[in-house]
């Protein structure tokens, strides 16, 4: 019997440490070696997490980025041996967070630490490709009830509520837009 709850360890965001300065570089050569390697179905996306800071210089102001993490890349990725070896030996990576060395492979981040991360950049999260109105089914894929299929009963902005019949009752509950997916036919 299979269960379809586990969370994947081979797919993800990972955070992959650099030398301090070199995060743009390796970011534009990661890219680079997964279009050069046939790896872009396998390394997706590459995000410095970076913030705007309003700072006086020379008596103006000025906006300036600033990284939010200096030495390090958010990867997302399907973790192959392939593609580990594509962004491990990628010029300026030293590591990868979350690895215990031996090539050992790493764990992705909490789907919440990188919503967290990505909102706070402004990025979209995930796109939601898929007619949402009320009364629709849909399968919540993040927070506590993940994996459950429940009914939109409510929209309001970025915010929807669902009606999740737990133990015979049913519990309305809020969450993001990137919280649900189309439940395929």
């Amino acid at each position: 019997m299979e269960d379809n709850n586990l969370v994947s360890f081979d797919q993800g965001w990972f955070v992959i440490q650099t030398y301090a300065g070199y995060e743009r570089k390796v970011k534009e050569d990661l890219l680079e070696r997964a279009e050069l390697y046939n790896m872009a179905d396998k390394i997706l996306r590459v995000e410095i997490p970076t913030e705007t800071i309003r700072t006086e210089v020379n008596g103006k102001m000025k906006e300036v980025e600033e990284n939010l993490f200096p030495g390090y890349v958010l990867v997302e990725m399907n973790m192959t041996d392939e593609a580990w070896f594509i962004v491990r030996n990628t010029p300026n990576v030293t590591g990868f967070v979350g690895s215990h060395g031996n090539r050992s492979k790493p764990t992705p981040l909490f789907e919440q630490e990188i919503q967290d991360i990505l909102v706070g950049m402004g990025k979209v999260v995930r796109e939601i490709d898929f007619d949402v109105f009320v009364g629709k089914r849909v399968r919540i894929v993040d927070g506590a009830f993940s994996g459950f299929e429940a009914p939109i009963t409510e929209i309001n902005g970025d915010k929807l509520t669902l009606t999740v019949d737990m133990f015979g009752r049913a519990t309305p509950v809020e969450l993001d837009m990137h919280q649900i997916e189309d439940i395929q036919a």
